[in-house]
């Protein structure tokens, strides 16, 4: 069972629930005729022929909740997309949870000079170390500042604004399939920001064990990124 899959260096995307799978577009569907599931072969022909014309309202009924930990700059990416989700965040307000948590990452990426949107992993070992190097210690000077003002009483909300947005969140993210094939589109794809095409990626192996014919489908006619395209993983919901 699929459950809980790593991201990045510290987080994490959860199963919470999952309401429905294939067979649930299927019935919805079909209820316009009155009628229900068929054979395997025909409800899997009926999936092709709704997501090539572009009738995806019935992929609405498939519901999953996950529990995503996440760098507040993916987060604040991913709060972009309102159109059949809900989010429920930690507060800071309340909880110094993650306080201590931040992204190092593994690489350092230049800017590239002919896309505002891109960027390109430097070969140089020597300078990213020092790259990264400096990044581990604005945090830990935001992370001593942090401590010392709640120390001296400073409330929480407050003594916040000095943490950086590579400290780790923690939220709730409840959405239709077809909203969450629209974020794979979006984010699993090559002009989206690094870390956050490692979220979407692993969004997609949730999709793909839990609605396999929706999936395939998915590929083979929405979706328009190019990460996912060349995938040979065959893992699929045990039904």
């Amino acid at each position: 069972m699929l459950d809980k899959i790593e991201v990045l260096d510290k987080g994490f995307i959860e199963l919470i629930d999952v309401m429905g799978d294939d067979e649930a577009a299927v019935r919805a569907a079909r209820v316009s005729y009155g009628k229900g599931l068929s054979t395997s072969e025909k409800d899997k022909k009926l999936i092709d022929y709704l997501m090539e014309h572009g009738h995806l309202t019935p992929f609405e009924h498939i519901v999953f909740t996950f529990h995503v930990k996440a760098p507040i700059f993916v987060v604040r990416q991913w709060f972009r997309h309102r159109i059949g989700v809900s989010y429920n965040e930690i507060s800071k307000r309340y909880s110094s949870k993650n306080s201590d948590e931040f992204y190092i990452p593994n690489h350092i990426r230049f800017q590239d000079d002919k896309n505002k949107q891109g960027s390109y992993k430097s070969e140089d070992e020597e300078f990213s170390s020092q790259m990264i190097s400096l990044i581990e210690e604005v945090y830990d000077k935001a992370l001593e500042t942090y401590e010392e003002m709640l120390k001296y009483g400073v409330a929480r909300e407050m003594a916040r604004m000095v943490l950086p947005v590579g400290q780790y969140t923690e939220f709730y993210f409840t959405v239709n399939a077809r909203a969450l094939m629209h974020f794979i589109n979006l984010r699993a794809d090559s002009h989206a920001q690094w870390e956050i095409q490692e979220y979407a990626k692993t969004l997609a192996k949730f999709l793909k064990y839990y609605c396999p014919w929706t999936y395939e489908s998915f590929l083979k006619h929405e979706y328009k990124g190019d990460l996912l395209c060349n995938e040979q993983e065959s893992t699929t919901h045990p039904l």
